[in-house]
């Protein structure tokens, strides 16, 4: 293990606001570890503002998903009071690691594998980016199979007989199901090819769009249900602490786990940063605003379809197929198409681009990564992690909270406490630098931090941990860290 505050390289220089860059990089653009989408961004093009940080949380909050998050513990028993405070606790947590591990991005203009070859080595980073990656590719299945079922209720409104025009299909699914998956698909393909200006573009104009139109289905359904009153005095099945504990547990940890993943490779989006203060504002105060108010809405539609139609019905998807109108259908329809696509490419390509392109440098670009990640999403089948709510949320979400947490306490340690902030740039890129190919107490806190996590799935006396999964491995993989990189330090 090198030292833990190493020096500045030569070609390192730092900028009044604290932001770093490499004024030369011929040595690293010579490095089998350097391709052009893994390199540091240069202070003229880190334009990213305030509002920026801000159009790109609202737009990655407003999507189905999130929806499902509370209409899915209502689902599950709790009444709208308990569901919401569970996803607004669950996103004032996680919103400390996302801010800690934003940092980096902005101060030096790296992306997250690169911020990862720190704590665990230039071949050991990837690791944790494959582990993230996998997650994103998951992600991107579940999204794109959400936007499928859009565009699928959307040519059921205008198309006659659409749903059996092209026969029973497989899997449960008709064949213009699939067929409305692989459009929607391969739209998220397309725009993944034209690069992170449009990205920019789509995050700005779909925050504000997807916000009105669910406020006119809320609008909609406070209406039928006749008020506010009768929505909000729903009950949940929970009558005691005793009972509620069980649920809540593994409910908040999904809900932190809902956004484990963009609490790991913010750098992708902050290397493009101009301040720390704008990121840091940005991320603040649209993050746990924005989901606690999507939440709500959430909350209050799925209230309304108890008393409409006598159900809960926790998708939206499936409840605008429950309207007449074809013009109202097609409306609903394209707002959740514009919602899941800009959601999709954020929080589940821009990442998992990166690391694919981390682990082979050379012969993987952005591009080439997305088109991967695209592939894996369909392998994963997302619609079988969404058949129900108990899948989508306890199993899913909880489950890769664990791993994703122990990475989380290994960089937090690693760059907080024992770097402090500061890292050789050009050492990031080279073989044979400072931080070496493999940095062994990054590998072994994360492993023990993956299994104390996960421990209680093969035994069913410490399933408790299991419910904790994030926290556990956050916390034993950080403390792991500093206990074994401190005895290795040199």
């Amino acid at each position: 293990m090198r030292a833990m505050t190493p020096l500045p390289t030569r070609n390192q220089v730092e900028h009044a606001d604290g932001r770093v860059e490499l004024t030369d990089l011929s040595r690293v653009e010579r490095s089998p570890l350097y391709n052009e989408d893994l390199a540091p961004v240069p202070i003229s093009r880190r334009t990213w503002t305030t509002y920026n940080y801000a159009a790109l949380w609202i737009s990655m909050a407003h999507c189905i998903p999130t929806y499902m998050l509370s209409a899915g513990l209502m689902a599950a028993g709790m009444s709208w009071g308990q569901a919401l405070f569970t996803v607004a606790l669950g996103n004032t947590i996680v919103l400390v690691p996302i801010l800690l591990n934003s940092h980096p991005g902005t101060k030096y203009g790296i992306p997250f594998p690169v911020y990862a070859r720190a704590a665990y080595g230039t071949l050991g980073s990837n690791v944790p980016a494959l582990m993230r990656a996998l997650v994103a590719c998951g992600w991107f299945g579940i999204q794109a199979w959400i936007g499928g079922e859009a565009l699928h209720t959307f040519f059921t409104s205008v198309i006659p007989g659409w749903p059996a025009l092209l026969g029973a299909g497989f899997e449960g699914h008709t064949t213009t199901e699939w067929i409305s998956f692989l459009l929607f698909w391969g739209l998220n393909i397309g725009i993944i090819y034209k690069g992170m200006d449009l990205l920019r573009a789509v995050e700005n104009w779909a925050a504000p769009f997807v916000l009105i139109m669910t406020g006119l289905l809320l609008a909609w359904a406070v209406t039928e249900a006749d008020g506010l009153g009768p929505l909000l005095s729903q009950p949940g099945k929970f009558r005691t602490r005793g009972e509620f504990m069980p649920i809540f547990i593994p409910s908040l940890t999904a809900m932190v786990g809902y956004w484990a993943t963009l609490s790991l490779n913010m750098p992708d989006f902050t290397r493009f940063g101009r301040s720390q203060r704008e990121q840091v504002i940005g991320q603040t105060v649209a993050l746990p605003t924005t989901m606690f108010v999507f939440a709500a809405m959430g909350v209050l539609i799925t209230s309304a379809t108890t008393i409409i139609y006598g159900e809960v019905i926790w998708d939206p998807i499936k409840l605008i197929g429950r309207f007449s109108s074809p013009l109202v259908i097609a409306i609903s329809m394209f707002t959740a198409v514009v919602a899941t696509l800009a959601v999709n490419i954020a929080a589940n390509v821009v990442s998992p681009a990166n690391d694919f392109a981390n682990a082979f440098p050379k012969a993987i670009n952005f591009k080439t990564g997305g088109l991967i990640t695209g592939v894996l999403g369909i392998v994963i089948m997302p619609w079988k992690l969404l058949a129900d709510p108990s899948g989508y949320i306890f199993n899913w979400l909880v489950g890769y909270s664990g791993g994703l947490g122990s990475i989380a306490g290994v960089l937090i340690a690693d760059y907080w406490i024992l770097r402090r902030r500061e890292l050789a740039l050009e050492d990031l890129y080279v073989v044979g630098g400072r931080y070496g190919a493999w940095n062994v107490p990054g590998i072994a806190a994360t492993l023990a931090g993956c299994a104390i996590a996960w421990v209680g799935l093969v035994y069913e006396p410490l399933r408790p941990l299991f419910d904790y999964a994030w926290f556990i491995g956050f916390a034993v993989a950080g403390g792991a860290y500093l206990l074994l990189a401190r005895r290795t330090a040199t």
